[in-house]
C-alpha cells in the first residue's frame, strides 16, 4: 500500500499506472462484446445452466480468458495462445540449435524468438478459434446441455468468426506488449492476473450466499477463505524463498586495471519451474476428456474416460495428475536451467564456488543442488495443486472452486512481481537522502522532514 501510495504522488508513474488501467478497462470491454454470427441470448443461457471445472483443459482457457471464452466474445481466446507459444518456443530450445543460438546473442536474439512466438501464437489462435467454434456448434462446449449457440453455420460465417477471434488475440498481445513497454509490470502476466480475479471474488461470495440467496453456507465460506489467506501466504513465503550458492571470484589484471576479488551468490528458487507443471499436467489429462465428447456415450473407453479422468476426485487422476507435476517439474528446470553452461561461465569470470573445484565439479554440484530443490518444489506444488481436490471431498463441494493450484500460483506469482517492479520505479524518483539526514528527494527536489 506504501508503495502504491508513493507511485500516486510521481507524476510520470501515476501516468503509467492510469495507462494500465485504460487497458485493462478496454480489455475487460472486449471480454463481453459477441463475436458475429453468435446467438448471445442463448449463450448467457449456456452459461447460466454450465458448471465447467477449472482443472481442466477448457477450465483453464476459460479461466485465462476471465469468463470470455464461454461467452464467446471477440477476446474468447484470451492470452492462452501466447502462453502456449511462449512456452513451444522455450521448449524448442533444446530440440532446435537455432533457438538455442540466438537465445545466447543477447537481446537481438530474444527480439528474434519474441518475433516467432507472435507468428506461432497467431496460428494458435487460428486453431484454437475454430476448435472452440467446432465444440460450440456442436454443444460440446457446454456438454451438450445447450444448441443453436451458433445459427448460421455456413462456411463464410465461420470463417469471419475465426478471423474475429484471432484479431481479438492479436489486439491483446498488442495490449500487453504496450502496458510491458508503457506501463507498469509484465504485460501478460497483468491480463493473466486480471482474467482470473474477474471470476474470484463472484465464485467465492456464491458459496456463502448460493443462488439467490437460498442454498448457500457461510461455514463452507468461512473454511475456504481461511484456507485461501494461509495458503496465500504460504505460497507467498515460497516464492520469495531462495537457495544461495556462494561465488567467489579471484582478482585478474586486464591491462593497468585489478578486476574481481568480490564475493556474491547464486540464487536458486525453490520452484524454479513456476506454474508450468500444473498447467501442463491438467491440460494433458483433459486430453482424452475432450477426444470423449466427440465419442458414442455407450463407448466402453468413453465412459472409463468420463468416469475416472473427466472426475477430478477420482483416484486415478489424482494419481496421475501428481505424477504429471512431479515429471513437468524436473523436466521443464532441465530445459531452462543448464548447470554446464552456468558452470562455464563462473570459470570463464573467475569465479568458483568455495570449497568446489571450477568446470565440471561445479557442474555436478548444481546439479545436485537443483535435484534437491526440485524434490522440495515438487512436493509444495502437489500441495497447492491438490488442496482444492481435498476441499471439494472434505467439504463436498461442486468442482467450481473459486481458487485452484494453477489460480493460487498465478496470482501471488504475478502480484509479487508486479510490486517488486513498481517499487523499483518508485525508487528512481523517491528515495531517502544520503547526503544529509531527515531529507527525502523527490523528482530531484529536496524535502526536508
Amino acid at each position: 500500500m506504501r508503495t502504491l501510495i508513493q507511485a500516486f504522488r510521481t507524476k510520470e508513474l501515476r501516468n503509467k499506472i492510469l495507462f494500465v488501467l485504460g487497458i485493462i478497462i478496454i480489455y475487460r470491454i472486449g471480454s463481453f462484446i459477441p463475436t458475429p454470427g453468435v446467438d448471445y441470448k442463448v449463450v448467457n443461457d449456456c452459461v447460466a445452466n454450465t458448471t465447467n471445472n477449472a482443472e481442466n483443459f477448457i477450465g483453464l482457457v476459460n479461466l485465462f480468458s476471465g469468463g470470455a471464452m464461454l461467452q464467446l466474445s471477440i477476446f474468447a481466446l484470451g492470452v492462452m495462445p501466447y502462453i502456449t507459444a511462449s512456452i513451444v518456443v522455450q521448449l524448442l530450445r533444446a530440440v532446435i540449435p537455432r533457438f538455442e543460438a540466438l537465445h545466447k546473442e543477447g537481446q537481438s536474439g530474444e527480439a528474434k524468438l519474441t518475433q516467432y512466438t507472435r507468428y506461432l501464437t497467431i496460428g494458435l489462435a487460428v486453431l484454437q478459434s475454430t476448435t472452440i467454434l467446432v465444440t460450440a456448434r456442436s454443444g460440446a462446449l457446454f456438454n451438450y446441455q445447450c444448441s443453436n449457440v451458433i445459427p448460421d453455420a455456413s462456411i463464410w460465417n465461420m470463417v469471419v468468426m475465426i478471423m474475429v477471434m484471432t484479431g481479438g488475440t492479436g489486439l491483446i498481445m498488442w495490449m500487453a506488449e504496450l502496458i510491458t513497454e508503457k506501463g507498469i509490470g509484465q504485460g501478460m502476466s497483468i491480463l493473466i492476473f486480471l482474467s482470473i480475479c474477474s471470476g474470484f471474488l463472484p465464485q467465492l461470495w456464491q458459496i456463502g450466499w448460493g443462488t439467490n440467496g437460498a442454498d448457500g453456507n457461510w461455514t463452507k465460506f468461512a473454511i475456504v477463505t481461511v484456507v485461501l489467506l494461509v495458503i496465500m501466504i504460504f505460497v507467498n513465503y515460497v516464492e520469495l524463498s531462495q537457495r544461495r550458492i556462494p561465488v567467489q571470484y579471484t582478482r585478474r589484471m586486464i591491462g593497468r586495471k585489478m578486476y574481481g576479488g568480490s564475493s556474491t551468490y547464486l540464487p536458486l528458487k525453490i520452484n524454479m519451474s513456476g506454474v508450468i507443471p500444473p498447467i501442463f499436467a491438467s491440460s494433458i489429462l483433459a486430453i482424452p476428456t475432450l477426444f470423449a465428447q466427440f465419442g458414442n456415450s455407450q463407448q466402453s473407453w468413453v465412459q472409463w474416460v468420463n468416469k475416472y479422468l473427466a472426475n477430478t476426485t477420482s483416484v486415478w487422476y489424482i494419481c496421475l495428475y501428481a505424477l504429471m507435476i512431479v515429471f513437468f517439474t524436473f523436466f521443464y528446470t532441465e530445459i531452462t536451467f543448464n548447470p554446464d553452461e552456468t558452470a562455464d561461465n563462473m570459470k570463464q569470470f573467475g569465479g568458483f564456488i568455495p570449497g568446489i573445484r571450477a568446470g565440471s565439479a561445479t557442474s555436478r554440484y548444481l546439479k545436485y543442488v537443483i535435484n534437491r530443490l526440485n524434490t522440495v518444489g515438487a512436493i509444495y506444488l502437489l500441495f497447492v495443486a491438490l488442496l482444492p481436490t481435498v476441499l471439494i471431498m472434505a467439504l463436498k463441494l461442486n468442482t467450481q472452486l473459486p481458487f485452484g493450484g494453477t489460480t493460487l500460483l498465478i496470482i501471488a506469482g504475478v502480484g509479487l512481481d508486479t510490486l517488486r517492479q513498481a517499487k523499483a520505479q518508485t525508487e528512481q524518483y523517491q528515495y531517502a537522502g544520503f547526503l544529509f539526514e531527515n531529507t527525502n528527494h523527490t523528482e530531484g527536489n529536496a524535502i526536508a522532514k
